[in-house]
């Protein structure tokens, strides 16, 4: 018997429906209604299924994918977003290195990238990683795409976010982590993730779980 805390986690996430129909929560009535209901009943395993899943990296940015990320992510606005980048860009202090444009120029639609770019994330990921993580890939480009400018991404993947966080203000750091990170990831193999999906029934109600593991 799961105790009421738990039903309530299970009712919020992972109700399917009642009697094999899906139904929806609407309000708070209902949910109590379904607490109520389901209070004694037994809770039975149905059906478990595992799987392995793959995800594929995402390209490097763009002007607009990265501003869609950082509001994502991060809680910046557009202006805020692009107001960073041009720092980024410009360049900034830092200890040992003197004066450097940390990223590529952040107004452009392409995700190419060049060849000694690719160069630097390919010895970056196998010296940090190891030669299984790397794969050299290539993003489709977009009929609409001008492709005048490469992807955004580091200037130097040898200056990591937290090599170099001391000399970035708070914004910068979290936003050149995240191009930082996206790029990298881009050039990296797939994700593979253990999937496990469960069916459950209480009384007439149904509920479906389903996680995933991080596994490579």
């Amino acid at each position: 018997m799961l105790n009421l805390i738990r039903i309530k986690v299970l009712l919020k996430q992972n109700l399917f429906g009642k009697s094999g129909k899906k139904e929806e929560l609407k309000n708070e009535e209902q949910v109590k209604k379904i607490l109520k209901d389901i209070e004694k009943a037994k809770f039975i395993v149905k059906n478990v299924k595992k799987s392995e899943k793959k995800r594929n990296p995402a390209p490097p940015f763009t002007t607009s994918t990265m501003q869609q990320e950082a509001s994502r992510k991060l809680g910046f606005t557009l202006k805020k977003t692009m107001s960073v980048a041009q720092g980024l860009y410009e360049g900034l202090k830092i200890e040992g290195k003197g004066h450097v444009g940390l990223i590529t120029y952040m107004r452009t639609d392409s995700t190419r990238i060049s060849d000694v770019a690719r160069a630097a994330a390919k010895e970056q990921i196998e010296n940090s990683y190891g030669k299984e993580y790397y794969e050299n890939r290539f993003f489709k480009k977009s009929e609409d795409s001008q492709d005048a400018h490469e992807a955004i991404r580091p200037t130097y993947i040898d200056l990591t976010p937290d090599m170099i966080k001391q000399d970035l203000t708070n914004d910068q750091y979290k936003l050149y982590k995240l191009i930082y990170n996206r790029f990298l990831a881009s050039q990296m193999s797939n994700a593979i993730f253990d999937t496990v999906s469960v069916d459950i029934d209480a009384g007439d109600y149904n509920f479906k779980s389903n996680r995933s593991n991080f596994k490579i």
